[in-house]
């Protein structure tokens, strides 16, 4: 009886010194210990182009949380785009640790977007969403064109590694690449079932052909493997079929959680933005600098030119395409081009060497190498791509210009209201106290470029001269052509000489 007593009396006192201490804060309180088991749940939606801008916004997602294990969760609704930047997003999301990644298909996941999906730890759909279709192509005068062997090999071999990470049916994942690939499903007599390329069960000797019960065609001759959520799960790579994250977090048995969506921050938007117009910036910016090399002094055509060839730079920048090198090749472009404005007039090796230099930094600024490699042969692709889109923003800002004085700039006084004189000056003629000492035929030399007007020596004297739009270096020989009052016109000597 008495150790009866005595252990009721020591109960009591643990049960006091529990509820002194944690009125003291020295136990947490029940909610306390809520929010220890509270998961962190962060959403980070995957739309749109699949890009740089994409890869720069993923990867500040998947880094920018202080939450020690927090569960990522991708809304996918993409076509795809790019393959260097799924890569890329592939890479940062094989660097999060295991089982805190989840691909959400909230509408599609198809090409580059797939190679996402298939990356994350789990794979989740909701109903009538598909996934699938991942065989590069490239844009040709018929259309999209599936590109050959040598492109498909290194996605499949990428499909392939995902596959036996996650554990998805490997042959499935490659059928999502190429197209020649025929794909059963086998059951045999024991009741195991499992996939298998059309080549691998030619491959098989007749005792174990009598072990299979049956054959399915699952994906046929020059089909790419698209899926449904339901073809999804019955193929193994979806765990479920939900309406919403709430469900399928309910479903996995987190009913404690915080969720927190990450959006693209504005700078993050410009730069998505200016990674569109790029091409469209760089025909401005170049049509600004050629403008501003054919024109005395320095202006507004050079302040845009450069400020829209900054903002493509920028962009890149961002993303993590460009750096120092693309930087410095640029800006040594622009300082040849301000010694062939100011120093040598006309246009000379400090010109093309500043073109040439700048070219190749644009190039460079749009790509995360410099020569592409054997072993990824999607680089040489987007480097002859890079190429094109460079030099046509030349050709169109030289067309751009031309367009431009050809036909806008003419128009333009039609455009600008009055008032305008009704007279005409074709009588008039020019009264001046100073005679000009130069006749039709003499010959001089030009002291300041004419573009088209500037200076010439002619005899002893330097007068002022205009050419007849040509624009002429100095140092050149030229002969007056016409007088105009006192307006000398010239041309290159040997052009108009009699």
């Amino acid at each position: 009886m008495k150790k009866k007593i005595n252990a009721i009396l020591y109960v009591c006192l643990a049960c006091l010194s529990a509820a002194a201490l944690n009125a003291d804060g020295d136990v947490p309180s029940s909610d306390t210990d809520q929010a220890a088991v509270q998961q962190q749940v962060i959403i980070v939606p995957v739309s749109g182009e699949v890009g740089p801008a994409m890869a720069a916004f993923i990867e500040r997602a998947l880094e920018g949380t202080d939450d020690p294990d927090p569960l990522f969760i991708l809304e996918m609704d993409t076509f795809g785009g790019r393959v260097d930047s799924a890569f890329q997003i592939v890479d940062t999301l094989l660097n999060v640790p295991q089982g805190r990644t989840l691909a959400f298909v909230e509408k599609k996941a198809i090409s580059a977007g797939a190679l996402i999906a298939l990356a994350c730890n789990e794979l989740v759909m909701k109903p009538s969403t598909t996934i699938g279709d991942c065989a590069p192509i490239i844009l040709s005068k018929e259309g999209p064109k599936m590109l050959g062997e040598k492109f498909q090999s290194p996605l499949r071999a990428k499909f392939r590694t995902l596959a036996k990470r996650n554990g998805y049916p490997e042959v499935l994942a490659e059928a999502m690449v190429s197209g020649d690939m025929v794909v059963y499903k086998v059951e045999t007599d024991d009741g195991r079932s499992f996939y298998m390329e059309a080549t691998e069960y030619e491959d098989l000797s007749e005792n174990e052909r009598k072990a299979i019960r049956s054959k399915k065609t699952v994906v046929g001759k020059d089909k790419l493997l698209t899926m449904d959520d339901q073809e999804a799960m019955e193929f193994g790579f979806s765990k479920m079929s939900v309406e919403s994250v709430e469900e399928m977090l309910r479903e996995k048995g987190i009913t404690e959680y915080e969720i927190t969506e990450i959006e693209e921050n504005w700078s993050e938007q410009m730069v998505r933005l200016i990674t569109m117009i790029a091409p469209i910036l760089m025909l401005i910016g170049f049509a600004g600098l050629y403008l501003e090399m054919q024109t005395p002094g320095f202006g507004i055509p050079g302040i845009l030119g450069i400020i829209c060839l900054g903002l493509v730079f920028f962009g890149q920048y961002m993303v993590g395409l460009a750096d120092h090198t693309e930087l410095l090749l640029i800006t040594l472009g622009i300082l040849l081009l301000g010694v062939e404005m100011f120093v040598t007039p006309g246009f000379g090796l400090p010109g093309f060497a500043g073109i040439t230099l700048m070219a190749v930094g644009m190039i460079l600024s749009l790509q995360d190498f410099v020569l592409p490699s054997p072993d990824v042969p999607w680089e040489a692709e987007l480097l002859w791509r890079n190429v094109v889109t460079v030099l046509g923003s030349f050709l169109g800002s030289a067309l751009l210009i031309i367009i431009f004085f050809r036909l806008i700039l003419p128009k333009l006084s039609y455009v600008i209201p009055g008032p305008f004189l009704s007279a005409t000056l074709a009588d008039s003629h020019v009264d001046s106290d100073v005679p000009v000492r130069v006749s039709v035929g003499d010959r001089g030399v030009v002291v300041k470029p004419l573009r088209p007007s500037g200076s010439a020596r002619i005899g002893n004297d330097i007068y002022d001269v205009v050419s007849e739009g040509e624009f002429i270096k100095r140092g050149q020989a030229v002969v007056v052509l016409e007088m105009q009052g006192n307006r000398v016109v010239v041309v290159l000597r040997g052009a108009g000489d009699f």
